[in-house]
């Protein structure tokens, strides 16, 4: 049987939940461009103190500062699809897999490389 939580309509509602949170940290926030790249909605030019290390995913907006390469951002294309497959559960379950990027699964599957972490 599926899990009707993961990979659901249920999570990309918690998806699309997280998206509008995102969007309303980071619009109005952002002293950069907002814009599409891919499913993906990049705030950028945003104060340090909104986000750790580069930059951060909630839903489908990828809040940063100025940390936008071409391979920053395929590698927060996969956190996106672990929003999908996840919903609301992404937090806790990233908070579970713990803070350090070597060791975070999610990390680990959206690319340390990609992700600067190496």
């Amino acid at each position: 049987m599926k899990n009707p939580l993961l990979d659901s309509p249920v999570s990309r509602a918690g998806c699309a939940i997280a998206t509008v949170i995102g969007l309303a940290i980071g619009v109005p926030l952002s002293t950069g461009r907002v814009r599409f790249v891919g499913d993906l909605i990049v705030c950028s030019g945003l104060p340090r103190g909104v986000f750790r290390r580069g930059g951060t995913c909630v839903g489908r907006v990828y809040l940063t500062r100025s940390n936008f390469g071409p391979e920053v951002l395929e590698h927060e294309a996969v956190h996106v699809r672990q929003w999908q497959r996840y919903g609301l559960l992404m937090p806790l379950l990233y908070g579970i897999a713990g803070q350090d990027p070597l060791n975070n699964r999610f990390e680990i599957e959206a690319g340390l490389e990609k992700g600067g972490y190496r």
